[in-house]
């Protein structure tokens, strides 16, 4: 099914239980919404993308965090300011804990978000999201460029807002240990 066919049958205020429906319709494309109820739409990642995504992946299992605590691509439920729920799903999600099975979890066991930017998702990426894990009380969230470099802008929660804790280059965080950021 389109993203076409799905927004005809579009309900007047969507739910998480409606994404999950439009996204068992359309395979092409991963559907998410603001707390505020701003429905964004996009198609799947690209190789390169999924290429950052394993490396980060395999970083963090071979730094010794469980392969139970980290997810790619898995929806969290992101509470609003004004009682509104809304659903985002990262690239990768680092917890504290294993958490239940679930299309839709809570923020309350994220240690670290990464997000991967893709072209198109630089705004809602480093903004809107960024905006709405802080608010949701994730201690680190994490930028992944897909330049040369593919830089990493690595942010930590300081009150209610993120601040930048270091930028540099994926190679350089992979020298690392995720003991190192407070991981695992």
């Amino acid at each position: 099914m389109s993203s076409e066919a799905v927004g005809r049958a579009m309900p007047p205020i969507v739910t998480l239980d409606d994404l999950t429906a439009m996204m068992a319709a359309d395979e092409h494309h991963r559907y998410e919404i603001s707390p505020e109820g701003v429905l964004s739409i996009m198609p799947p990642p690209g190789y390169a993308h999924a290429i950052i995504a394993i490396r980060l992946m395999v970083w963090l299992a071979q730094g010794g965090v469980s392969t139970e605590l980290v997810a790619q691509a898995v929806g969290l439920r992101i509470p609003g300011r004004h009682g509104g729920v809304g659903g985002r799903i990262p690239d990768l999600v680092v917890w504290c804990k294993a958490q239940a099975d679930g299309v839709w979890l809570p923020t309350d066991d994220v240690l670290l978000v990464i997000e991967i930017i893709s072209p198109g998702s630089e705004g809602i990426d480093t903004v809107t999201k960024r905006s709405e894990y802080a608010a949701s009380g994730i201690p680190q969230y994490w930028v992944v460029e897909q330049d040369a470099a593919q830089t990493v802008t690595m942010h930590s929660l300081d009150g209610d807002r993120y601040g930048v804790r270091a930028t540099m280059p994926l190679a350089w965080v992979l020298n690392t240990s995720p003991a190192e950021h407070d991981l695992g």
